[in-house]
């Protein structure tokens, strides 16, 4: 885990998220309390510490999803996102609780291997040279190994390092080359859903039942390069470790962030959907409380892992959740509405903004564009007035927007005679201003 101070983690946050410091300066203090949990050197004390999970109340488009997503690429923590709405309680149809840390799991096995692979890059690569090379310069089926001659061994030698000098300066790039590949088979790519929905100790028998696939083919160096370095990398990889390794990040800085957890909120009633939701709440309490999830590399203790919860609650409150799970998210944040003068730095300030983003698009076809500030006050008002007449969903009104804009633009940038494409306050209007006047129309359109 990166050693962020709450004040480095705003900044950080600051340069992608426009407002929202509450809830900036909230995950801020939970991330650094987790690292500080880690330096206390009274084991006892370090375990009995629980993380303080957050609450974050507020409409769509407003940052939430995006807070916590930027949050764990700063730490480099294993992430995700889930919604509460695809989880059903024990016994319906559906998926359980507990396979979002299955998949928490599972994103970190691909951070920590993909880390690992970055470590053994220069071993595996030699490896993969003289495989390739191996490939362009047969040895002879009279001549097996061990059996040349001395005045051949040294030609051969000659000769396999000028295909060396060829290979590296890629002169073989486009030479096409037979090799091996294994692929084993999953229980989901067998089964499908029916597979997804297997006890976890079901999976991994019927896992090692599973044939491997063996297939020859030809394929060009460059190609060939990429298959033989995964082969190669995975040889020099301890698969165990990596394992180990990944359990450990997830206990120790896992975050998963439950979207929408304002639709399983509710009354309890004897029938119909909402058993299903107190159901949910039921299974997901024992999880953020702490509990050992089993997986099929090993057991999983979810005591410190940052659960960060979201939802708008229109129809709800956060006191229609269980008491107990409420209990659980002592860290309220109250996400505000967006304004206008928010939408112009959404649009200009981020260092991905959307303006920018659409600039370097059509650089790509050799266009360049300029938004005078006129336009982009234009297009943050007429975001902000459909967001306050139909539906409010916060920023991602503004894409819809852009891409209304630039409609006829994108469609003809490859053919444009003038490069050179100036976004005015009157061209905005003229794209979008009858749009909007037409209360029907914006609906379906913006």
């Amino acid at each position: 885990m990166r050693n962020l101070t709450p004040r480095e983690i705003v900044a950080e946050l600051n340069k992608f998220i426009v407002g929202q410091d509450d809830a900036k300066r909230a995950v801020a203090v939970a991330v650094r309390n987790r690292w500080r949990r880690l330096q206390i050197p009274d084991e006892v004390m370090r375990t009995s510490l629980t993380g303080k999970n957050i609450l974050m109340i507020g409409p769509t488009g407003v940052g939430k999803t995006e807070i916590a997503r930027r949050l764990a690429g700063l730490t480099g923590a294993p992430f995700i996102k889930v919604e509460a709405t695809k989880y059903t309680e024990v016994g319906y149809h559906g998926r359980d609780v507990e396979s979002m840390i299955r998949d928490l799991l599972d994103s970190a096995i691909s951070m920590v291997r993909s880390e690992m692979t970055e470590s053994v890059k220069e071993p595996a690569g030699q490896h993969v040279e003289e495989r390739i090379l191996d490939h362009l310069l047969p040895r002879p089926e009279h001549a097996p190994l061990g059996i040349d001659d001395e005045e051949t061994k040294a030609k051969r030698e000659r000769t396999r390092e000028k295909l060396r000098e060829q290979l590296r300066a890629g002169a073989f790039e486009d030479q096409q080359i037979e090799i091996s590949t294994e692929e084993r088979s999953t229980v989901v790519g067998v089964l499908g859903n029916a597979g997804m929905e297997m006890d976890v100790e079901m999976q991994s028998m019927f896992e090692k039942m599973l044939p491997t696939r063996r297939e020859t083919r030809k394929v060009p160096v460059r190609d060939a390069r990429k298959i033989l370095f995964n082969q190669e990398a995975e040889k020099l990889i301890d698969r165990d470790k990596i394992h180990r390794t990944a359990i450990e990040r997830v206990e120790q800085s896992g975050m998963v962030f439950i979207d929408e957890i304002d639709k399983v909120a509710g009354t309890e009633k004897q029938h119909g959907p909402d058993v299903s939701r107190q159901g949910v709440q039921r299974d997901l309490l024992p999880i953020v409380e702490g509990s050992t999830v089993i997986t099929k590399y090993g057991p999983v203790k979810t005591d410190h892992i940052l659960f960060i919860a979201a939802g708008a609650f229109h129809s709800s409150k956060p006191s229609d959740l269980m008491p107990e799970l409420q209990g659980r998210f002592p860290i309220r944040v109250e996400l505000q509405d967006l304004t206008k003068a928010d939408f112009v730095r959404i649009l200009k300030e981020p260092q991905n903004a959307l303006t920018k983003q659409q600039v370097a698009l059509l650089k790509t076809e050799g266009v360049d564009v300029d938004f005078t500030d006129d336009a982009i006050d234009q297009m943050a008002q007429l975001a902000y007035d459909v967001n306050r007449r139909t539906q409010n969903i916060g920023a991602r009104r503004l894409y819809t927007i852009l891409e209304k804009v630039f409609e006829t633009i994108n469609f003809d940038a490859s053919e444009l005679p003038d490069k050179q494409v100036k976004i005015t306050q009157d061209y905005v209007k003229e794209r979008l201003t009858e749009i909007v006047k037409d209360e029907d129309l914006s609906k379906f359109i913006l």
